[in-house]
């Protein structure tokens, strides 16, 4: 029970926050949504969840730079879904 209000709790902030000021305007954190099971469990990401990181690749330092975003992006959760999926974890 308190894993999935956890999960809703972030599922919500993903959709709710529009993040264009970042890096660059094609940034969106809630196109990662589809990777929010994989970050919060721990699990295999999906062919969706992959497709969406490597299509923000570029917004990744973005993310972790933002405070709103960065225990996502910066767990050890994330770090193995980048890996799973072939993005390389940024060094910005």
């Amino acid at each position: 029970m308190k894993t999935t209000a956890i999960m809703f709790i972030a599922l919500a902030t993903l959709l709710l926050i529009k993040t264009a000021p970042l890096t660059e305007a094609a940034c969106v954190v809630a196109e990662l949504a589809p990777c929010l099971p994989a970050i919060t469990t721990g699990g295999n990401p999906s062919a969706e969840c992959c497709g969406k990181l490597k299509e923000q690749e570029s917004c990744l330092c973005g993310y972790i730079k933002n405070p709103a975003f960065a225990q996502y992006v910066s767990s050890p959760n994330a770090r193995k879904v980048l890996s799973a999926c072939g993005v390389p974890y940024p060094s910005c």
